[in-house]
């Protein structure tokens, strides 16, 4: 089994409303990086657990746990013109852009902020918390999973 971390913004699509969804479950889709794509399609698997991380907000943070409940497969927004994600350049024949479905899991009873991320030590060489890194979707290494679950109360 892989550990990912996957940003979201909360003013677009937080871990409330995955939580809200029916069955808790959501499609992750948007995804319009090559590199995030290919680790979707390459490494992602079906129980595979994801941190769900809040960026672009006042608090970036990781609120809680979330499952790969399906893999890979054509994202849609790709083909509709009236979404932000449509690419005129992708097709159906041979579709560009992937997405998985996420289920919500766990919620951590703490927060675990960036700043937090960012002050413990064991968490120093992490994807996330180098200089530069932009990608949505990061694996997370066995030793920062289990040291952020536990800074988030599991």
């Amino acid at each position: 089994m892989s550990h990912w971390l996957l940003k979201s913004e909360p003013d677009v699509f937080s871990f409330e409303h995955l939580k809200a969804r029916p069955k808790k479950t959501e499609p992750w889709n948007g995804v319009r990086n090559y590199q995030v794509r290919n680790m979707m399609r390459d490494d992602m698997a079906m129980g595979d657990l994801g941190f769900f991380y809040h960026s672009s907000c006042e608090v970036p943070g990781i609120a809680g746990i979330v499952k790969i409940v399906k893999e890979a497969y054509p994202d849609h927004t790709q083909f509709d013109p009236s979404s932000e994600y449509f690419d005129k350049g992708s097709k159906r024949e041979e579709p560009r852009w992937l997405m998985v479905d996420v289920k919500w899991e766990a919620d951590f009873k703490n927060f675990v902020t960036l700043e937090m991320l960012k002050a413990d030590p064991k968490l120093a060489d992490m994807l996330i918390l180098r200089r530069g890194n932009r990608l949505s979707i990061t694996p997370v290494e066995k030793a920062h999973w289990d040291r952020i679950c536990k800074l988030g109360g599991l």
